[in-house]
């Protein structure tokens, strides 16, 4: 991705040197059953899993120079994020609402509770804001073998993907949807809020690729991510097998399928997944 230069956006509250210490509480509005399943590109929930603080060590200075610049490259990417949605929401003759992102190492508090690194990337709804511990870079190149800097950056324009959807009152329906349904039919709708951050996060590609910010085998990069953090291909590798209804996220296919489908149309009247008949 083309990021050297660019504008970093103001809208960062680093906390990277403050320490968040406690315990995350809730269960996600997602319904996230294993921590695991909570390292799916993050969740649109209001409240983060129950997770301990990891430990963290004090940095050498070649490690911190590299977190340093994976944070500049998310602030850029977050200013490419501003600039994309402001214009496609004007032209819709409304105002957009940036969202503020926190940068934390280890722990944070949010409005959501407490969380620790290995929550994942997530969006807070009650505040707003986006979460992340830059530590994820290396755990998606790591761990699920998703390296590339538009693979990031794909983390990135998913949880801005639930920050509209909590401007478009969707949040704020699915909130209220949990207390109606079971789990397991619960679970179906937190699939298609999910699929839904994935096709803006793929309206955002279009755009980036329209004003000449991407660069070649970007798109391949979310592509490989998404395939890397479908619920079916988290469970095989955490427990050699699959529980559909158990899916949150879902699965790698339906990841690639609607982040392409975005991509492709650049229309977020595409992009209603919850009137799609194969995922009801």
């Amino acid at each position: 991705m083309r990021w050297i230069g660019g504008r970093e956006s103001t809208n960062v509250d680093d906390r990277r040197g403050i320490s968040g210490g406690g315990l995350a509480v809730g269960g996600g509005i997602i319904g996230v059953i294993v921590v695991v399943l909570r390292l799916l590109l993050g969740g649109g929930g209001e409240d983060v899993p129950l997770q301990i603080p990891g430990q963290t060590t004090e940095m050498t200075a070649e490690e911190k120079a590299a977190d340093d610049q994976r944070a500049k490259f998310v602030k850029v990417v977050l200013g490419y994020t501003e600039d994309v949605w402001n214009e496609i929401i004007a032209e819709q003759g409304s105002d957009y609402k940036e969202p503020t992102l926190v940068l934390f190492r280890g722990s944070v508090q949010s409005a959501c509770g407490y969380a620790s690194a290995a929550s994942g990337p997530f969006y807070c709804p009650g505040d707003e804001q986006l979460y992340i511990d830059l530590s994820f870079y290396q755990e998606l190149e790591e761990r699920f073998k998703a390296p590339g800097d538009f693979a990031m950056a794909y983390v990135v324009a998913h949880e801005v993907g639930h920050h509209l959807q909590k401007l478009m009152g969707t949040t704020d329906k699915m909130a209220r949807l949990r207390q109606q349904v079971s789990e397991a039919e619960y679970n179906k709708y937190s699939v298609m809020l999910e699929l839904q951050a994935d096709f803006l996060a793929g309206v955002f590609a279009h755009y980036a690729q329209k004003k000449n910010l991407l660069e070649p085998g970007d798109i391949d990069e979310a592509l490989n991510a998404a395939n890397a953090i479908g619920d079916d291909m988290l469970q095989k590798r955490s427990q050699g097998y699959i529980v559909p209804e158990s899916f949150t996220h879902g699965t790698s296919a339906q990841r690639i399928s609607w982040f392409k489908k975005g991509y492709q149309t650049g229309d977020m009247r595409q992009g209603d997944t919850f009137k799609d008949p194969s995922l009801q």
